[in-house]
């Protein structure tokens, strides 16, 4: 005889709630750890959607070679695990696949190291076509070498007829598929990034300036401040994956390009960064980083560090940095504020939240344009189609006057490209451009010169400051 009630008595019974998380960390004699060394390991579970319900540090010399941590501080994650009824172990390190079986095997619960609870995250928060290539990547990367028939699911058809062959494991056909997978999303990747290669490339007529910084340091925020963009900025880790671009209308110079990129991390797993290559596109292509940081974060040295690291690896570190100081409503007092201008004095303090310092961050950012950018007027000759085309490919063509033996060029250069233009120019002088309100140029005044030769320092340096 059937019992209706039965079957809601035991989904009553079903634990709805998030899983609850454990946190460990081994810290190294030669590591730097601040007052609360599970801080960041804390967001991270966070926005992976556990609840943290509790934590566990060790110091030790060197690692166990079978758990990681030492035996008494496993017995004791044991009795975290089943005091709190825990699902799930996150440790702040990265662990060897033996290592993470005998952790799992002693607790009695799911671990996890730092990079996987990454890729997780990167995977749970990828929207497009592109970003989940580059996670998917990434995680297969991660995998391969700690496959557990994770790959059983995928067809063994997709190998072609004959690749198994007699007595072979089942460990190693999963391996094939993985390899396999991977070099498709590689082929698949290069194309997209082919492709944002050119179309980056292709705005080059606009300067563009991309934000950079550590996971949640408010770049999406500032953006909005500055564009009205309204795009998402959440109070979480890794809140935006893939890249945003915004028209920007810079006051005294006119419109740019700013561009919100993935938020950066300390120890960001190498194949994440080499997968998100295209993605990161906009950085590399940018006429100007600003590098926005957490003010009122205790890690913000560690952070501004880990920043420039990954640059470093995108080959990029040497490219026009602003460093903006974010978040500066939340510090309680000037001491903090101080102690990182201390070490960084051009740095440029503003709340995008309350949207205190934006107005010399865009005198900022229109100085730091005009070093890298000249207004100049250039006579070209009229057969010389070659230096005409390059200057419209190159930089952004105000006006054009034509003459019975030449034609009168009015542009804005990036001040690299100009080596071309004086080979093969009959006059170039720099101009002083006018900006309209609505960003568009008005009158041009060309500074007298009969010289083809780029403009002196002192020159130079009045034309910064009269454009910034």
């Amino acid at each position: 005889m059937s019992h209706p009630h039965n079957s809601s008595d035991l989904i009553s019974l079903v634990d709805n709630g998030p899983e609850r998380s454990i946190l460990a960390r081994l810290i190294l004699p030669d590591v730097v750890v601040d007052d609360d060394p599970l801080e960041e390991l804390h967001g991270l579970a966070t926005t992976a959607g556990t609840e943290v319900v509790d934590e566990l540090t060790q110091r030790r010399g060197t690692p166990d070679h079978s758990t990681y941590l030492g035996k008494g501080k496993v017995e004791e994650l044991r009795l975290m695990v089943e005091r709190h009824e825990a699902h799930v172990i996150f440790f702040d390190n990265d662990l060897s696949p033996a290592q993470v079986r005998n952790l799992e095997k002693a607790t009695h619960a799911k671990v996890i190291d730092r990079t996987e609870l990454i890729l997780d995250i990167f995977a749970a928060g990828a929207r497009t076509h592109e970003s989940r290539l580059a996670v998917e990547l990434a995680q297969l990367e991660y995998s391969l070498p700690r496959l557990k028939r994770m790959w059983t699911h995928l067809s063994r058809q997709s190998m072609g007829v004959g690749m198994r062959g007699p007595g072979e494991k089942q460990l190693e056909v999963d391996r094939r598929l993985a390899q396999k997978r991977i070099h498709d999303l590689k082929v698949e990747l290069e194309k997209v990034e082919s492709r944002r290669e050119r179309q980056v490339a292709s705005r080059n007529e606009i300067p563009t300036i991309s934000l950079v910084g550590y996971t949640n340091a408010g770049k999406s925020t500032l953006m909005n401040a500055l564009t009205g963009a309204g795009v998402l900025a959440e109070d979480k880790l890794f809140a935006t994956l893939e890249t945003r671009t915004r028209r920007w209308h810079l006051p005294n110079w006119g419109h740019v390009l700013l561009s919100d990129t993935v938020g950066f991390i300390r120890d960001l797993p190498h194949s994440l960064v080499a997968s998100f290559k295209s993605t990161l596109e906009e950085t590399r292509q940018a006429d100007l980083l600003m590098h926005v940081a957490d003010a009122s974060s205790p890690q913000v040295f560690e952070q501004i560090t880990a920043v420039y690291q990954v640059l470093e690896e995108l080959g990029i570190e040497e490219k026009d940095t602003l460093l903006v100081l974010n978040k500066i409503d939340s510090i309680n007092g000037p001491r903090t504020l101080n102690r990182v201008l201390d070490r960084y004095p051009h740095a440029i303090p503003v709340s995008a939240k309350t949207h205190t310092g934006l107005t010399p961050l865009c005198e900022a950012v229109g100085a730091a344009l005009a070093k890298e950018f000249l207004d100049v007027e250039i006579d070209v000759a009229h057969h010389d189609g070659k230096l005409l085309a390059y200057l419209s490919a190159k930089g952004k063509v105000e006006s054009r006057d034509f003459h019975d033996s030449h034609v009168t060029v009015r542009v804005r250069m990036p001040a690299g490209a100009m080596g071309e233009v004086h080979r093969s120019a009959i006059r170039v002088v720099p101009t002083q451009l006018t900006i309209r309100g609505d960003g568009g140029t008005a009158e041009h005044d060309a500074v007298e010169d009969d010289t083809t030769q780029e403009p002196t320092g002192d020159q130079a340096s009045a034309h910064s400051s009269e454009v910034a």
